[in-house]
Formats: structure tokens, sequence, C-alpha cells
């Protein structure tokens, strides 16, 4: 999908949904290892951005100067990141089958040494929100029209930088970023509440001068829709705050195993087997 290309409707995006959910089960499934539950969680927001009308991008230039960026700040979901781009043209789905592996260039996190299409090398959290801002900041001094998104954790939120870069874009009116924090409610050791409480998160980000919005993000319409109003706000930051659920679209599988957190774990052969046939009957 280029720039130029026809947006996808709310139902055609809930079908490639369904596609990217199977491909993050498949390739973490065959590494052996990796973060399938934070990469579900997240894609009906990836989706719209990629196939909803929202990003403009050339998977043939992919350095196109034009083209707009995303940032996955929270790296270790690159599964959902990797599986856009093979739907989006960038390389085939069966090369993702190659993640984790020596010598992939599908690595466990992103790294835009290795691969062109990824925008910046993420995993250590709380950085991605910055390096949004240089890229916004790049397109404000070039008089450019590209948009700038970032992805973050709501885990991530608790990393002092964040908020740094929070004041930073609103001191700059950076009405060219849009912030989404995929919020669903976990992080590594555990509920993100218990490890450190950062709620209301759109009131913080209100504070510091943000445009704000909350949106129940596995609603594909709902996603589509915050993404579109952002669009329209062009004198001050954006921030979606998309509440999601980990592990979205195979809830009960993870549920009859017992561990709705399932982070870092990718599922056994034959529970995905039977993750993919749930989403089938979705």
């Amino acid at each position: 999908m280029s720039a130029e290309s026809k947006s996808m409707s709310v139902d055609e995006l809930k079908v490639q949904g369904r596609t990217i959910r199977e491909l993050i089960i498949r390739m973490t499934t065959a590494a052996g290892s990796g973060h399938p539950s934070s990469s579900l969680s997240a894609v009906e927001v990836v989706t719209a951005l990629f196939f909803g009308g929202i990003m403009k991008y050339d998977p043939k230039k992919p350095h196109w100067a034009g083209r707009d960026r995303f940032i996955l700040s929270k790296g270790h979901a690159v599964p959902v990141l990797y599986a856009a781009m093979a739907e989006a043209g960038y390389f085939t789905p069966e090369e993702t089958m190659t993640l984790r592996k020596l010598g992939s260039k599908f690595e466990g996190h992103p790294n835009m040494k290795r691969m062109d299409g990824i925008e910046a090398s993420t995993g250590s959290l709380g950085q991605g929100l910055s390096i949004g801002i240089g890229h916004a900041l790049a397109g404000k001094m070039d008089s450019a029209d590209y948009n700038v998104f970032v992805m973050l954790g709501d885990g991530e939120l608790g990393e002092g930088q964040v908020w740094e870069a929070a004041a930073t874009a609103h001191k700059y009116k950076l009405g060219n970023l849009t912030a989404i924090v995929d919020q669903n409610g976990y992080q590594q050791t555990g509920a993100t509440k218990d490890v450190l409480n950062m709620s209301s998160v759109a009131d913080k980000f209100a504070a510091f001068g943000w445009h704000t919005q909350e949106i129940e993000g596995n609603d594909q319409e709902a996603a589509l829709k915050a993404l579109q109003a952002a669009q329209a706000v062009t004198d001050q930051p954006t921030m979606i705050v998309s509440q999601t659920q980990k592990g979205f679209g195979i809830l009960p599988l993870l549920e009859a195993e017992g561990d709705v957190n399932y982070h870092g774990k990718p599922l056994s052969p034959e529970l995905a087997e039977k993750a993919i046939a749930l989403l089938e009957q979705s």
C-alpha cells in the first residue's frame, strides 16, 4: 500500500488484522521466543496506521523523504510491525519465519541498520518518544508535510525520559506528532497498576499540553477514528490512550493456560494451532 492506494474499510481492516495476528503467532512460535501477547494487543492500531489510509509510505521506496514515520517504542512487540510490513509489501510473510534466527534481519527488537522501513532501533524502553520528537522537529524545520507516529507501552511510562519528551513536544507545538500508548495493563513483572500506577494517562498528557483521546484500542473502528481525528490537530501533539487487552484475539487460550500476561513466551506449536483456529472463528 502506497500513499496513492485505496484505504481499507473497517470490515476489510478487521480481516487484515486477523491475518496480522496469525502471522504474529506463527513467527514467534517458529522462533521459539518473542513477545506474541504484547504484539497482539497493538494489532488494531497498527492495522489502521498501515491500511486505513492514515500513513503515507511506499514499500518500494522505504527511504522516500515524504513518508510518514512510525516508531515502535515498545520494541519487544516488533512482531506486529514485521507482520504489518509483510502485508504491506516490504517483504514476504514467509521471510518473517526467520524471526530471531542467527543471521536474520528479523531481530527480536527493531534494528534500523538491518532493515529498510524500520525508522528507529528500539527496545531500551522510554526512548521512542524522544526519537519521534526529533523526526517531528526535523519535519517542521524542513517545512515537510510528513507525520510521525510513536507507539509506547504503558509499562514504559514509568521512565522519566517519556515525560521530558512530553514537555518538549508541547513546547515546540508538534502538531505533526501523534503518540499512542498501548495500555494493555501489563509489563514484564506484572500488572502496571501494581508495579507503578500511572493513571490517568490521558489526564497527565493533557496537563503537559497535549490533545488527548481515550479509546477501546481493540475496537478496529475506534482505532481508525481516533487516528483520523488526530490528523485534524495541527497546533499541538496528540496522545491516544489505547486501552487494550494483552493477547487480544486468543485470550480464552491464555486464560486456560493460567497466564493472561504471557510476557515474552511463544505459544507451543499445539497451542499456536488452537490459537489460529480460534482467530478463524472470529
